[in-house]
């Protein structure tokens, strides 16, 4: 059985060949989250977040960036089963490519599946850590978990990069810890 595995691996495109590093657009990215970090309103900052996804998206070659597509594709059409599938074989054929993980996540926090989600939202951290999705979404998979104050640390995290995150708004401020007896 193992031998047949191993066949239909080796047969199928996705894998007849070593996934290449992903492109390194890291100077691209953190010039884009300089500009966030000041965008003058959400518009502003929705377009550079924009420009951001079209450098995560870019997968490390044709067959990984067909793969992503198909995957994000049937996620926009509700089969997020298929996504799992496609962004399953994405992970598998691309291991170091940062939104193959990112994109899995989404489909199982979309599915509730939160245990699902974090160590995925994980390893796309160590992969790219700027990820701004990636951040995100590990606060809002934390909320999910039921880890609030991670989930406060992620999102204020999260809001260092980007502070337009539509999240923004789920973050609390701190509360002061009053002693007994101290006054106020």
């Amino acid at each position: 059985m193992k031998q047949f595995a191993f066949i239909i691996c080796i047969a199928t495109p996705a894998f007849a060949q070593a996934c290449p590093q992903a492109p390194d657009h890291s100077a691209a990215l953190e010039r884009l989250i300089a500009q966030v970090q000041v965008a003058p309103n959400e518009m502003a900052a929705q377009e550079i977040s924009n420009e951001m996804w079209a450098y995560w998206a870019d997968a490390p070659d044709e067959v990984a960036q067909q793969i992503l597509d198909r995957g994000m594709q049937k996620r926009g059409g509700f089969d997020y089963l298929g996504a799992l599938e496609e962004f399953d074989a994405l992970v598998e054929y691309c291991p170091h490519y940062a939104e193959g993980y990112n994109q899995r996540a989404f489909v199982n926090f979309l599915r509730r599946d939160f245990a699902a989600a974090l160590p995925d939202l994980e390893r796309a951290l160590e992969l790219s850590p700027r990820h701004v999705g990636a951040l995100s979404g590990r606060a809002i998979t934390l909320i999910g978990l039921g880890q609030d104050a991670a989930a406060q640390d992620a999102l204020a995290a999260a809001l260092e990069v980007n502070p337009w995150l539509p999240e923004r708004g789920l973050l609390r401020a701190p509360q002061k810890d009053n002693a007994v007896g101290q006054d106020l």
